[in-house]
């Protein structure tokens, strides 16, 4: 096994590889060299520990990896023997998203960039619905290497995840109270919006009410309704929460802060067609930002977190294991439209 054990040394000056990287490209790589062939038997973790000098931890989760892969198989606790010399299999992820928005679709093509192309994503969609949601949960488990959930925020929500193995699992996007040992890379809504909004206060005070569109029957985040409504409250601002907005009710000096870009581009076309200058006759402010919003209208103010790098950090997740318990803060750009 000596050569076996070198094809994995050979990797550790590597300094751009993890610990658990250079474990599995060590593997496929005496695979791919005949070093070991299908059936043979691997050495065992204390083994490899005794060889290589990774903690025990790494060498299992490398193992596990190539047996979600397909590549290594584990026969009856007797310890892992290679299965397969296609070593070209991909690591198989589930991505569970709420809808493929704009803010999701630059979360998938950051995820699906930095994990490149040893890693086959799959993608679903739930829409909010507490049926889909816990029907595509129950079809994929145990089908997949990893699993990134975008999750409904529910109790309901919190026991269909702890279903699946908290090693490969990671909670983005909405935060639910899950058991320490699930990692998740999410938001913050209410003070989040709140203190955001409290940045842009003097901005703000240029208008004589600020409305903002929520509707309870959406997916919308709670968190932004209670943190708007403390805001409006504490700074005693004149505002509302009205459920959406209808096509010619558009009013000067009014400040309008939308969750949905639908709603977004109706007030939009209010103000072209009356020549309404945005930053100065109304403002605009949205939650979730978006390429196009830098371009519309000299630029749309936004208050979002950076799905970008939400997306980079699960990627990280995915190809490392390592626990992670993180929010990602809310950003505010392009300030000209308030």
């Amino acid at each position: 096994m000596n050569d076996f054990f070198e094809k994995i040394k050979e990797l550790q000056d590597e300094s751009i590889r993890s610990k658990h990287e250079q474990l599995v490209n060590g593997v496929i790589n005496a695979i791919n060299e005949k070093i070991v062939k299908k059936g043979d038997k691997l050495p065992s973790i204390n083994k490899m520990v005794s060889e290589i000098g990774f903690a025990r931890k790494t060498i299992v989760k490398a193992y596990e990896d190539l047996k979600n892969r397909g590549i290594v198989e584990s026969k009856n606790f007797k310890g892992y023997y290679v299965a397969n010399v296609n070593t070209k299999s991909q690591l198989k992820v589930a991505l569970l998203l709420f809808a493929f928005q704009s803010f999701h679709e630059d979360f998938y093509n950051t995820f699906r960039k930095s994990l490149g192309k040893n890693y086959q994503i799959d993608i679903f969609f739930h829409h909010n619905n507490a049926a889909i949601f816990k029907n595509i949960l129950e079809t994929i488990n145990g089908k997949y290497g990893m699993y990134v959930i975008a999750p409904i925020p529910s109790k309901e929500s919190t026991v269909l995840i702890e279903e699946f193995p908290s090693e490969k699992t990671l909670i983005v996007d909405r935060f639910i109270d899950m058991p320490s040992e699930y990692s998740y890379i999410s938001q913050e809504f209410e003070l989040s919006t709140y203190h955001k909004l409290e940045e842009m206060h003097s901005r703000i005070l240029k208008y004589d009410k600020v409305v903002l569109f929520y509707r309870d029957d959406s997916d919308y985040p709670v968190g932004i309704k209670k943190g708007f409504n403390k805001f409006i409250k504490d700074y005693n601002i004149k505002g509302s929460v009205q459920k959406t907005y209808k096509q010619g009710s558009i009013k000067l000096n009014t400040l309008y802060f939308f969750i949905s870009d639908s709603n977004l581009w109706q007030v939009l076309k209010d103000c072209k067609d009356l020549n309404y200058k945005v930053g100065k006759d109304i403002g605009i402010l949205t939650h979730n930002d978006a390429d196009f919003k830098e371009i519309i209208f000299d630029g749309i103010t936004t208050i979002s977190a950076d799905f970008k790098q939400m997306a980079l950090e699960a990627a990280s997740f995915v190809k490392h294991r390592t626990t992670v318990h993180k929010i990602i803060p809310f950003n505010i750009k392009r300030i000209d439209s308030l």
